[in-house]
Formats: structure tokens, sequence, C-alpha cells
């Protein structure tokens, strides 16, 4: 019904906006929000850039519990395919025979190039003994030694599948050719030595030269069967290649023998005839006699030298001596001695009478001449010593003069001789190394002849195998643990890939980190119920969130809530109208008059919410068809009045952009304490911006689940763009239990709520 007595409240002079001061009111409003918007990103992205370093241990928790049904299906299917398997397949049985390899062979004589190799089980070293247990030959060894390759024990390890049984029961039969005996005994021989292959598996025990030989098998006495004679037919093996390696070496050395015995013989019988042709005469140590001639000469020589130069030495000392100035070597002749204390004695008697008598008294002049006499011997004493000096360099002198000649004579033999030796020393040298080369084989050869029959094997059966008595896979306890174990991390995957995958907003943190804007409040998804029954029920969580969302309208900005209030969302179908009806209601609730616009002329909805006719409405307003009091109508509430959206005109951006809406605004400004819009989407159409442009605030509401990450955030430029003022957004239709949540977000109070409002 139309409202014709509208109430008429008294206006302060906030709320009577001339028309000529509404822009500049509008753009301060604009510049304020834009810097509030700036600040606000600057702060989101600080706080973005700091949780970047951080790893969210309860995001990656509340991730997991949000998807807890698909990982909990992944799990469980996991886990029953796994035990399905276990049962379906074939127990499989193993048997273990322990062998002992020892680090070196027990030899009686050692014989180089003869002993095994040292075998050193560390990481990482020798795994010689391990291939060859894991060798074909013994393989083949093994199934020739069983008789695996006449005997239908493959039939029973591998039974036909049922496909093949199937076509056996049909007849059909393979069109391969038949082998021939030969080849169907080589086939046969190839399949049984590949069964040996693969059930045999090699352990080598840690830290010790134990090695563990397993067989596996559907058959237990056949896998100790089998994994006995791997060990046994591996110590055979074994002493096989050491008896023939010892075979190989003799036939091996008999032969080179043979052949450096000739090459000995003929070196030998060529050495011989060069000396005789050349007349050449070895000694002992290999050199011919006129070298060694030279070489005693020399050493001759020097000595020669060394007693020539010492005589040289006294000579030239005996000749600079000057009387009794001589060495003391030479006056060491006993015959001077004597005549030289003789003198000594004389010239004692005489300065002894010299005292008593005058020097040419008779006595005194007797011994005078006695003293005389003496030097005189002395002098010729001597002389004498100096003759024999003399005599004695001049012999040196000779011998020295002799031996330096016999050494240039036989210089000249001994190059002859040396350049005729040459070829002879060649030939002595290969004779010497062909007849080591043969003592060294005929040493080896004998050796070898020994130790070939005393050899015994480093290869030892510490434990054979038994019959085991329990299957060995497969394993329920360990294939279900790996079926949960893959199960859990394929659902944890899968989790994180469906949560990169999700372009949609769930909760508080997804809009605030990828559309930058605080959440003023949560609405719950209803299930059952409709709003309008869950309203009745003040105490419900729905009418308990709307009143949160109120509150936070109400700290938006610095008078309250925004008088004009857009309601909007990025895409239809996000619970725009709903929202804006509710929270008409709820600012109602405190007391004030409350006009509610539908301006979605589009595809309104509100008249069939309320059950109202919609025959006229804000298209004809704006279309000047009607005043607003023919277009405002009652609802049940006296505080709150609607104009629905009318009639589906063909223009609705024009007349929302037309200075008409602006009118209406200003005009019910004057009457009413808040006007709410419940504007069209912003996606598609320019009816939202322009309404948007035109409101003092702007709430954007996102449907949980439902509204993409990528539309929200081109909403949210497109509202920039057209300098909306964005207060925040709502998140609508929330599912907390589908989110993984451990907390509902409906509790929010007071506090929470105004702490959002405010980011």
């Amino acid at each position: 019904m139309r409202d014709d007595r509208l109430p008429v409240r008294p206006n302060n002079g906030a709320s009577r906006l001339p028309t000529r001061q509404l822009q500049p009111v509008f753009e301060r409003r604009v510049a304020i929000a834009s810097q509030a918007q700036v600040l606000t990103t600057q702060t989101v992205e600080d706080q973005r850039g700091a949780a970047q370093n951080e790893i969210d241990l309860l995001a990656y928790w509340q991730l997991l519990a949000k998807r807890r049904w698909l990982i909990l299906g992944v799990l469980a299917t996991a886990v029953a395919i796994a035990l399905i398997q276990t049962l379906l397949t074939t127990p499989v049985f193993r048997a273990t025979t322990v062998i002992e390899i020892e680090k070196d062979n027990i030899q009686v004589i050692d014989v180089r190039g003869m002993s095994q190799a040292s075998v050193d089980y560390s990481p990482g070293e020798n795994q010689t003994q391990f291939g060859l247990l894991n060798s074909r030959s013994l393989a083949e060894r093994v199934a020739e030694d069983l008789g695996l390759a006449d005997s239908e024990i493959g039939k029973r390890l591998h039974p036909p599948s049922w496909l093949g049984r199937l076509g056996a029961l049909l007849g059909f039969r393979s069109s391969r050719a038949q082998p021939a005996p030969t080849d169907e005994r080589a086939a046969k021989l190839r399949a049984a030595t590949e069964l040996v292959q693969e059930g045999l598996t090699v352990e080598p025990v840690r830290n010790s030269h134990l090695v563990r030989i397993h067989f596996d098998s559907i058959i237990p006495a056949f896998s100790a069967q089998v994994s006995n004679a791997v060990a046994d037919g591996f110590i055979a093996s074994t002493m096989d290649r050491s008896f023939g390696a010892s075979s190989y070496a003799k036939k091996y050395l008999e032969e080179q023998l043979a052949l450096l015995k000739s090459r000995l013989e003929e070196s030998d019988r060529a050495l011989v005839d060069f000396a005789q042709r050349e007349n050449i005469v070895p000694s002992k140590d290999g050199a011919s006699l006129v070298s060694e001639n030279l070489t005693n000469l020399n050493a001759s020589l020097a000595h020669a030298q060394d007693q020539r130069i010492r005589a040289e030495a006294r000579w030239n000392a005996a000749r600079a001596a000057n009387g009794m100035a001589m060495p003391s070597d030479m006056l060491a002749n006993p015959v001077l001695q004597s005549l030289l204390q003789q003198q000594a004695q004389l010239q004692s008697q005489y300065q002894d009478k010299l005292q008593t008598f005058k020097p040419d008294y008779p006595i005194m002049l007797a011994l005078t001449g006695q003293i005389e006499g003496v030097k005189k011997q002395i002098a010729n004493e001597i002389a004498n010593v100096r003759a024999s000096v003399k005599a004695e360099y001049d012999a040196t002198m000779a011998e020295e003069r002799m031996l330096e000649q016999q050494i240039d004579k036989l210089r000249v033999q001994t190059l002859d001789v040396d350049s005729r030796t040459i070829q002879y020393n060649i030939l002595k040298r290969d004779s010497e190394t062909n007849l080591q080369l043969y003592n060294a084989l005929l040493q080896r050869y004998k050796e070898v002849g020994i130790a070939g029959g005393v050899k015994s094997s480093n290869i030892s059966i510490v434990d054979r195998a038994e019959v085991p008595s329990r299957r060995y896979s497969p394993s329920l306890p360990r294939n279900l643990g790996f079926g949960a174990l893959a199960g859990s991390m394929l659902g944890i995957l899968m989790a994180l890939l469906f949560e990169y995958l999700d372009d949609t907003l769930r909760t508080p943190q997804d809009i605030e980190k990828h559309l930058q804007m605080p959440v003023l409040g949560i609405i719950p998804k209803l299930i059952k119920q409709s709003p309008e029954e869950v309203q009745k029920d003040p105490r419900s969580a729905f009418s308990e969130s709307y009143r949160s969302v109120r509150t936070a309208l109400q700290f938006c900005t610095d008078r309250g809530t925004p008088r004009i209030l857009l309601i909007t969302s990025p895409a239809s179908g996000e619970g725009k109208s709903t929202a804006a009806l509710t929270l008409a209601r709820g600012l109602s609730q405190l007391g004030k008059h409350v006009l509610l616009i539908e301006g979605d002329m589009r595809r309104p909805s509100l008249a069939k919410t309320l059950r109202r006719p919609a025959d006229v409405g804000l298209s004809n307003l704006l279309a000047g068809g009607i005043t607003m009091a023919q277009a405002v109508m009652k609802t049940d509430n006296p505080r709150l009045n609607v104009i629905f959206s009318g009639p589906v005109p063909p223009n609705p951006t024009e007349l929302l952009a037309g200075p008409k809406m602006i009118s209406l605004l200003m005009t019910a400004g004057m009457k009413y304490d808040q006007i709410v819009i419940d504007g069209p989407p912003v996606l598609g159409i320019a009816d939202a911006p322009v309404l948007a442009n035109i409101a003092t605030g702007t709430l954007l509401i996102t449907k949980s689940a439902t509204t993409q990450i990528s539309s929200a955030k081109a909403s949210i430029k497109r509202l920039h763009a057209a300098h909306a003022r964005l207060i925040g957004a709502m998140i609508n239709q929330h599912n907390h239990r589908a989110a993984g949540y451990g907390y509902n977000y409906y509790g929010y109070g007071y506090g929470e709520t105004l702490k959002l409002a405010k980011k």
C-alpha cells in the first residue's frame, strides 16, 4: 500500500544538504575513503610479507580439517584396496639358507695370482660374491641339479590365468609352431633358470661375512629345496672355478715355457757366435780384459801420482831448507841425530873449559877442531838426505810417466774393444732376460701344479633352509599400513590440489588475503528453514550474525553507520536482497526510521520476498511518473518503509545516473535516519557502480564457496574506478563445518566484529 502521509522528521544541519553542496561532500568522502584504502592495503601487504617468512601450521591443519571427508574417503579406499589385494593374492613362502664367505681362501701353499680376492662386505666395496650368487650360470646349474626342466613344477608355480583357462575350454590353441625337441629342451631349461632367478634374493648381513640366501615360492618345500641347492651349487661352482683356473694356468705356463726355451737357446747361440767372431773374452763382471787392465792402470796411476806429489813436496821442502832448517821427518836420520848429539856434547865441553882456559890454549884448539869435523860430517849427512829425497822424487816421476804412456796405449785398445762389444752386450742382455723369464715361469709352473691339488673352499653353510610354516607375503599388517600411508599421502595431496584449484572465497582469511578488505560479518547457511522463519527467533545464529554486522556498521565511519548504505555483490544469487532486507530491519530495531530502496531494476525479488505487489516503484519515480510519496510502501515494521523497483525499464542505468536519483536520496535523507539500497550485481552491468558513487558506504556481499576470487577482485576494481566508498565485505551462507575450522565464526562478539571493521 502507498504511504500518502510520510512522517517528516526534523533535520539538523548535517542531514539537510543543499544540492549544490552534495558534490563537494562526496568528493571529500571519496578522498578519505581512498586514503583509508591505501593505508589498509599497505598494512595488509606488510602483514602478508611477514607471514610469507613463516609456516602457518594452523592454516594447514584447518585446510586438512576442511577437506577431511575427501582425505578419509581416499584413505578408506586405499585401505580397502590393500585389504582386497592381500586377501586375493596367493600366499608366498620364503626359505632361508645362511652361508659364510671367509675373507681369504684357506690354502696350504700360497701362490701369487691363485688366491681368491679378499671379500669385504662394508658398504660400497666388493660385491663380486653377491653378483655370482645372482648369476644366470648358477641358476642354470641349480635348475639342472634339481631337474626342474623335466618336471611340472613351473605349471604349479605359475598356473594359467583365467583367460588362458577359458581359451583352453573353448578349444583355442596357440598358433605358434611347435618347437623341435632340442629347442623345447633349451626353452624348458631357460624357463626353469628364470624361475630360480625370479624367486632368489641375496641379503648380506651387515658387519659380518654371513650371507642369507632367500627363495620365495608358493610351495614351502620347493622354497627350502631351491634355497639349499643354491648354496650347494655356489660352493661347487666356486671350487670348479678354482680348479679350472689352476688347470688353465698350468696349460698356459707349459706353452710359455716351451716358447721361452727356444728363445733362450737362440739368444745363447747368437752370443757365443758373436764372441768367437769378434775375439771377445768377457770377464766375470761382463767387461773385456782390456777394460779391466785399463781400470787397474788408472788405479795405479792415481797411486803413483799421489806418491809423486808427496815426493815432490818433500824435495821442494828439502831444497828450500838451509842447513838444519829441514823438515823434522828428514832430520830423524839416526846418523844425523848421533852427529848432532856429538856436536852438542863437544860444544858443551868447550863452554865448560872456556871458563878455565883461553881459546888459544891447545886443549881448546883441539876441541875446536873436533867440533869443526863434526860439523863437516853433519853437512855431508844433510847432503845425503837431500840426495835421497831427490832420488825418491825422480823415481816417482818416472813411474808416473811410464804409467801414463801405458794408459794411453790401453785407452786406444779399449775404445776399439768397446765399439765391438756393444752388440755383444745387447745379445748378452737378451740372453739373460730370456733366462730370467724361463726360470720364473718354471718356478710358477711347479707352484701351480702343487697348489692345484690342495686348494680348499672359503665358503661354508651355516644354517640350511627348513620348510617354512608361515607365509612370507602378502603381509596383512604391512599391506594395510602401506595402504593407510599411501591413502593418507594421496588424500592430503588431493586436498592440497583441490584447495589450490579452488578459486572461491570461503573464509574471512580468504577475503582479507585476496581482497584486502575487512570482514564485517559472517552469515550462516540455512539448510531447511527460510530467512523469514529464522528471523522470528532472535536467539538464532542467523539473527545474531546480522546483529553483529549491524554493530560493525556502526563503527565503520566516524559518524556511525553510513546514511546511504549500498548492498551489492559481484554476481547475482549471492543473497544481497536478503542481506539488505535483514539489515534494514535490524537498523529499524535501533529506533531509526529506515528506507529500503530496491535498486536492482533488472531482476527484482524484494516484492516477492515481502509478498507485496510491485506495480509502481523506483523506475516510475525516476521516470517522473509518480511522486516519492506514491512510491514509498509501508511494511509490518512501522519504522521500515520500502521502495520497490517497479516495472523493468529498458534503460535502468540512465535512470540511476540521472539527477532524480540524487534528488530522491536528498529528499529521503531529510525524512529518514537510514537509507539502505538493495543494489544490482557489480559485474556485467553499470548500475551498481553508479549507485556506489552516490552512496556514502558500500557493503560487498560474497557467498561462501561460490563467489570466485577473480570475480570479487574485478568487482572491487570496478567499484574503486567509480570512486565507491567500500566499507567492507560480508560472507553469506557460510558453512563452518564444511570449512573445517575448530571454532564457530558465528560466535563473533562485539570485540571481534569491531576489530575486523577497523582494519
